[in-house]
Parts: C-alpha cells; structure tokens; sequence
C-alpha cells in the first residue's frame, strides 16, 4: 500500500482516480489546487504525487519544479489534458516520472503507479 496524493481541481476524475486507486488497496488524499498540493507534499509521508498541469493557485508544472528540486527521490506522474510534445517533454525534462494525457484508461493509470512505486522500491534498496 502507498500513500498517493491526486492534485487536480476536476472533482469528478479526482474521485475517479481515488476510487481506482483505493481499489488497487492504495491510501488516497484528493487536493484541488496546487499551492495546497505542494504544502501537503512539503510535509512529507507520500509515496507518489499524481499531478494535473492546470489547476488554480500554483499550476502543476510550478508545483513540480518545486517537488522534483526539493525531493528529487518523490515520483510525480502528471496526469493532464496537456497532450502537446513540448508539454510533454518539459514536464519529463523538469522532474515528472511519468504522463498521461486525459481522456485515460483508468486500469492504465493504476498500472502506471504500480510500476512507478515498484521502480520507486528498488531503488530504495
């Protein structure tokens, strides 16, 4: 089990993605803005951030700058409607473990962050 924080401002897939994940026997806390999900992160005991690029307060691609220069060894998945190449690649480019573009299979999401946290372990080791 991990402990996941979901950072996006769209309620609905927040609570899609936190109903998947708990079933896959995961903890979950849903934020929907990005300066709360970058004060929750800096106070430490998650496993994984999955991150919307564009949500109110501080977006998600300032928010990773943050994390990923702040605690480097945090995975951060973005999931976002952002599809473009370049987003893409920033975002990789600045930290991002791994991106998914929405509209998303939601069983791909919850294998993505299985795989993320297993490679997350092994390297703990």
């Amino acid at each position: 089990m991990a402990n996941i924080l979901v950072a996006d401002d769209d309620d609905l897939l927040a609570e899609l993605v936190r109903f998947k994940l708990e079933a896959a026997g995961h903890q979950v806390t849903n934020l929907a803005n990005g300066g709360a999900a970058l004060e929750a992160a800096r106070g430490g005991g998650f496993d994984l951030v999955v991150l919307d690029a564009m949500m109110p307060i501080l977006s998600g691609a300032e928010v990773l700058r943050s994390l990923s220069a702040e605690q480097p060894e945090l995975p951060i998945l973005m999931l976002t409607s952002r599809k473009t190449q370049a987003d893409i690649v920033a975002a990789l480019n600045a930290g991002a473990r791994d991106y998914l573009t929405k509209p998303f299979i939601p069983d791909e999401l919850v294998a993505r962050v299985t795989a993320i946290l297993k490679s997350a372990r092994a390297v703990e080791q």
